[in-house]
């Protein structure tokens, strides 16, 4: 499928910060609060959608108040890095709901995890019955979450220290 470019304006900025802020404002109030009539709103909402820029919506869920109190970041080193142990292992953790981060890194660890769970009893199980049990793994380092100072999820799109404006290749 041959890939179409989309350019990134001030609208679309601005729409994106707007999403961020509030994904379930009408098509009507994001186009009143960044000053385009709906159509074109739609539009470039739809292209955007389109092209991969946005991924989809959801709810953000405070985790206490589901039980999920305890948050742990684990350092994870694998004994190989074979293109077939790397890929086992991250689609291990793609599988597992508890897991609800994973980024590759440099350093001391290869990849670093956050867990959610109940509490230190279910993260002792999970440790038992599933993270020791990822492919490839000969270390973990657990690092229990004391207190979160932030946690945000917007990106800064727009004012000092914002991603500069680039094309987007879209499908087409």
């Amino acid at each position: 499928m041959k890939k179409k470019e989309i350019s990134i304006d001030a609208y679309g900025l601005r729409l994106l910060d707007e999403l961020q802020r509030d994904s379930r404002q009408t098509i009507q109030q994001l186009a009143e609060r960044v000053g385009l009539s709906a159509t074109p709103c739609w539009k470039r909402i739809r292209e955007m959608e389109e092209a991969g820029v946005i991924r989809g919506y959801t709810a953000l869920v405070d985790r206490e108040q589901v039980g999920l109190g305890l948050s742990v970041l684990v350092e994870v080193n694998l004994g190989q890095h074979s293109e077939d142990l790397v890929q086992r292992f991250e689609r291990a953790v793609q599988v597992c709901p508890h897991i609800v981060g994973c980024v590759s890194t440099t350093g001391q660890s290869d990849y670093v995890l956050t867990v959610h769970c109940s509490g230190i009893q279910r993260y002792e199980q999970l440790l038992h019955e599933t993270l020791f049990k990822l492919p490839g793994v000969t270390h973990l380092r657990s690092s229990i979450v004391l207190k979160e100072v932030k946690a945000q999820t917007p990106l800064v799109l727009a004012g000092e220290g914002a991603a500069p404006r680039r094309r987007v290749r879209k499908a087409g």
